[in-house]
This record gives structure tokens, C-alpha cells and sequence, in this order.
């Protein structure tokens, strides 16, 4: 069958090869390359963090101090989440075996996050973001995306709609407790790889986690603890994802883009120094890690001005803003999606 060249297949084509300029100029520059000593230095200091964590708890006992602790844990888990996102993106091993052993190790047992159903979810998202029928980070569950979602809403979605902008922080708190559930929901899965392998690393970090709550601690404070962990846990992840893509177009099944504008044109990155940097894993140089997802964390913000150059080179925008104007964009964004639920019109 012969194939008819039109100017929008033409056009399609052409556009489809800006990607493979883009990525040729980035392996010639060898940002693609592994970054050993990094990650070996990054996994000392988190992994210091996280025992050091611990040690800190017990050592405290049974004490209302345990609040502090809490806070501290929770930027510990969030911390150890950021290498296990990188570990999924093949960013530290070359070999995939050794990726997910890891894998399950760093995320089921150390911080009860179901590395495989979590890898799935992730790598839906990679594939289209920000798409409405295909990204479950835009899924409206809870939160609604898009004008689209707001007009079929119904129940507890279309009741948060209506002040979603507001409750999205409140909403934060609850995060945690929602992956770790996610995460046994997810064993259900006949398709995911190693079943009983996770469920039995989930089931020992919750007993140890929980375990050690309540041997420690007495049955209030540890009720405490544990909430005030969980809050600031999720409110850290929400905080660490929320300004990459929220408040960016949503795509519908009506937009054909290539793999660099669908990348691009959904991924927003965040100005800051190394605080910034250190504090949302690397995640701030969103489009360079979208573009390319194996990209070792430390090679993203050299990759920025090859890209930033090439995108207005080719005409695409390039979105990049500050920390609280990121958040802010997000929230005006849910706001909006949220108008048409508050004045009646759907």
C-alpha cells in the first residue's frame, strides 16, 4: 500500500526529526553517560539521612520531641523517593535487574512505596503527559484537570472542584497514606511482575514502620507521629511534582504532536540554586529529564541551555519559572477548571 505524501504528513515528518537533532547534540556531549561517583555520593548522604533518622527516633523515646522527628523523617522518605524514581528511569544501573532489585529494596521495604505498581504508573505518564485519557497523574479521581473532566464530573470529584485551588495543600497531607494503599491495590495486578516478592517487602516495612511506632512511643504519640510523618511526607512529594506539569496544557486525544512538543509544551522547569536542586531531586530541570528520562540527575542542568537554545531555535516554548510562581500557576489553573462547577454552568 502506497503511503500519499500530504503537506501534513510532510510536516509530522519533519517535526518528528527535531528530536533526533536535539538528542544527538546531547550524546555528543556525553550527558547521557552513567554518573557513578555522583550517585555514590548521593546515596551515602540520603541513605545517612534516612538511618540517621531513625537513630535520632530511638534515641529520642518516648517524647512529644517525636513531632521534630517526624518532619525530619518525612524529608528523609521524601528524599529516598527521589532516588527511587531515578533507579525506575535506569538513571544509576545499567543493568535492569539490578535497577529493580534496588528497586524493591530502596522503595517496598525502606519506604512502602510499591516500586513495580508505581513504575507502571510512572511510565504511562513519561509516555503521554499531561494527556487527559492517558496520563493517571491527571486522572480526575479527586481533582479535576481540564474543562472536559469538570463538565462529566460527578460525586465526591465534582464536589472538590468546585474549591479545589484551596484544598489541593490540605489535600497534600492525605498523599502518603494514598500511595502506600495504591501500592497494595496495585498487587493485584496479574500482570505485575514479582508479586509476591513486593507484597512481602510492603507487609515488612509497614510492620517494622508501624512496629516501631508504637513500641517506642505510647499509643497517642505515636498516633501523632504517624500522622504528622504522613502529612509532611505527602505534602513534600506534592510539592516536589505539582509545579513540573500542573497548571501546563492538557492535552486531548485531538492533539497530534511529536515526542518533543508533546514533552516540551506539557513540562515546566523551576529556577533555583543548588537548594532548590537538592531539595526536588533534579525534578526542577522537568523538561530535560522528560525529554530524556535516563539522563542522570547531575547531567540535566548542563543539558538546560542546549535545550532551552535548540527549543527557540525551532520555535517551541520553553516554560521556566520560579518556585512559588510554579505553585501558583498550578493553583490558579485548578482554580479555573474549577470556575465553571462554582457559578452552575455544568
Amino acid at each position: 500500500m502506497t503511503v500519499v505524501e500530504t503537506p501534513r504528513n510532510r510536516a509530522s515528518r519533519e517535526r518528528g526529526s527535531d528530536f533526533a537533532k536535539l538528542s544527538r547534540r546531547i550524546a555528543q556531549a556525553g550527558l547521557l553517560d552513567k554518573r557513578p561517583g555522583y550517585y555514590t555520593a548521593r546515596i551515602g548522604l540520603v541513605g545517612g539521612l534516612f538511618a540517621g533518622s531513625w537513630a535520632l527516633f530511638a534515641a529520642v523515646g518516648d517524647s512529644w520531641w517525636q513531632v521534630l522527628v517526624a518532619v525530619l523523617l518525612a524529608v528523609a522518605f521524601a528524599q529516598v523517593t527521589l532516588l527511587a524514581h531515578d533507579l525506575a528511569h535506569g538513571q544509576i544501573c545499567r543493568s535492569r535487574r539490578m535497577s529493580r532489585i534496588a528497586g524493591l529494596l530502596v522503595g517496598n521495604l525502606a519506604i512502602g512505596l510499591g516500586y513495580g505498581w508505581w513504575m507502571d504508573k510512572h511510565t504511562r505518564h513519561h509516555a503521554n503527559p499531561n494527556h487527559e485519557d492517558h496520563d493517571p497523574d491527571v486522572s480526575p479521581a479527586v481533582l479535576l484537570w481540564s474543562g472536559n473532566q469538570a463538565e462529566a464530573a460527578r460525586g465526591l470529584p465534582r464536589f472538590i472542584g468546585r474549591w479545589q485551588a484551596f484544598l489541593f495543600f490540605p489535600l497534600l497531607t492525605l498523599e502518603a497514606l494514598n500511595l502506600k494503599v495504591a501500592s497494595f491495590r496495585g498487587l493485584r495486578r496479574e500482570s505485575l511482575k514479582g508479586r509476591k516478592a513486593e507484597g512481602l517487602l510492603l507487609i515488612a516495612h509497614n510492620v517494622a514502620y508501624l512496629g516501631a511506632a508504637f513500641l517506642v512511643l505510647s499509643p497517642g504519640k505515636a498516633l501523632v507521629f504517624l500522622a504528622v510523618h504522613l502529612a509532611c511526607y505527602g505534602i513534600y512529594l506534592g510539592c516536589t511534582f505539582a509545579p513540573n506539569h500542573k497548571g501546563m496544557p492538557v492535552l486531548t486525544a485531538e492533539d497530534e504532536l511529536d515526542y518533543l512538543r508533546k514533552q516540551v509544551l506539557t513540562s515546566r522547569n523551576v529556577r533555583g540554586g543548588r537548594l532548590v536542586n537538592t531539595a526536588l531531586g533534579g525534578l526542577n530541570y522537568q523538561i530535560e529529564h522528560h525529554l530524556f528520562p535516563n539522563m542522570p540527575t547531575a547531567n540535566l542542568r548542563k543539558a538546560q541551555p542546549i535545550v532551552r537554545e535548540y527549543c527557540e531555535s525551532i520555535g517551541v516554548e520553553y516554560m521556566e519559572c520560579g518556585l512559588v510562581e510554579s505553585w501558583a500557576q498550578a493553583m490558579r489553573h485548578l482554580h479555573e477548571v474549577g470556575r465553571p462547577l462554582r457559578v452552575g454552568r455544568v
